[in-house]
């Protein structure tokens, strides 16, 4: 349970930060250099690599060497598992709505159905 809460920790905290989740979007698309991945933001070499630490140390990246070049590819599992975190507090949020819902059916039909 600790480990997993310690996972989870690293993919919520690798996720606050705005350009890991930009970075995380683009290589959605496609795996990239790390040069490719650093030519939009107006930061250095060494902090997108210390970003991409953090994705790694997630492990919602992974990164491997083609010749010289570093590519950087999504690893959806950590998402995944994220997702399924979520799932508990979307299912909990879900019956209190409904709950609500039936809440304000019920004062509605009593002050103006007959």
């Amino acid at each position: 349970m600790v480990e997993r809460t310690l996972e989870l920790n690293n993919i919520f905290g690798s996720l606050a930060d705005s350009t890991r989740r930009d970075i995380l979007r683009r290589i959605a698309q496609k795996e990239l250099t790390v040069g490719q991945i650093a030519k939009p933001y107006r930061l250095t070499l060494a902090a997108i690599s210390k970003h991409l630490k953090v994705l790694e140390k997630a492990r919602l990246i992974v990164k491997h060497r083609r010749g010289k070049e570093q590519l950087v590819q999504l690893a959806p599992l950590a998402l995944k598992d994220a997702a399924l975190y979520l799932q508990h507090y979307e299912a909990v949020w879900n019956q209190r709505f409904d709950s609500l819902d039936k809440y304000l059916k019920t004062i509605n039909h009593k002050n103006y159905g007959k």
